[in-house]
């Protein structure tokens, strides 16, 4: 079973900054795209940033030129940099990884969640 955890959040004021990890128990080239999704208290999950495993990107427009995702292969580690935070970003933001079964469909796993709150 696949195991995703998750570090790095906690609370900090708008216009700081965090890094997320996310630790796959297995080898990260395992999956072909890992991402972060956030949630937002009575808000649906939405995806902030993912990496293919070859190092394509993608982000959501709220983000872009504020979050970087990275991964570093040899720790089986995905990063998300948040810079320039705000209060909106408050969220639990998850980990996700997954696995194309077919070319429409996809088996995920997800981290527990780490809390990301900004002060104003």
């Amino acid at each position: 079973q696949v195991q995703l955890v998750e570090a790095g959040g906690g609370l900090v004021q708008a216009g700081g900054s965090l890094r997320l990890s996310c630790t796959a128990s297995e080898s990260i080239f395992s999956f072909n795209t890992v991402g972060w999704y956030r949630q937002a208290p009575g808000k649906q999950r939405e995806l902030v940033a993912s990496i293919t495993g070859g190092g394509t990107t993608n982000y959501a427009d709220s983000v872009k030129g504020r979050f970087t995702i990275s991964r570093d292969n040899a720790k089986n580690t995905v990063y998300l940099q948040m810079n320039s935070l705000k209060p909106e970003d408050t969220a639990v933001f998850y980990c996700n990884a997954a696995i194309r079964l077919t070319p429409y469909s996809y088996r995920n796993y997800w981290g527990q969640g780490t809390q990301v709150t900004v002060s104003s």
